[in-house]
């Protein structure tokens, strides 16, 4: 990724925060940049195991019901945590790509400031608190 155009200092905060500083955004585009390989390799190991499992089909004609349920369900349970974990991806990937654009820090629904304390806990956060919360109550 290329440096941004912008200064970290000009990125949104709440009153009372301190400005982001260069080495607190270049931390948070590290451990997203991490975050967003691993998920990747993650992606690629669940996505080999799915495609294992589904070979497995055709031998499986001679197992009896519990046997066909209990492969069924890890079949189910390993595309749920692939879809979850292509969710975390592109989360992470917008992240990023907020960054780049100097909008990281920006609700996406009110336009006012996420918090530099919330996006250092959850470096993945689109909405405002109060966004948020109101997004859960729907």
């Amino acid at each position: 990724m290329t440096a941004a155009p912008y200064k970290a200092a000009d990125l949104p905060v709440r009153p009372g925060e301190d400005p982001w500083s260069d080495a607190e955004l270049a931390e948070t585009r590290i451990e997203l940049e991490k975050e967003a390989v691993a998920l990747r390799a993650e992606i690629g190991d669940s996505q080999a195991q799915i495609a294992a499992r589904l070979g497995d089909a055709a031998t499986e004609a001679g197992d009896d019901e519990a046997d066909t349920s209990s492969k069924l369900f890890e079949r189910e349970h390993e595309l749920a945590l692939s879809n979850n974990t292509r969710e975390l991806l592109e989360q992470t990937e917008h992240a990023l790509v907020r960054i780049e654009a100097g909008t990281y820090g920006v609700c996406e629904s009110c336009g006012k400031p996420i918090g530099k304390a919330r996006l250092q806990v959850f470096p993945r956060a689109t909405l405002c608190v109060a966004c948020k919360q109101r997004q859960e109550r729907r």
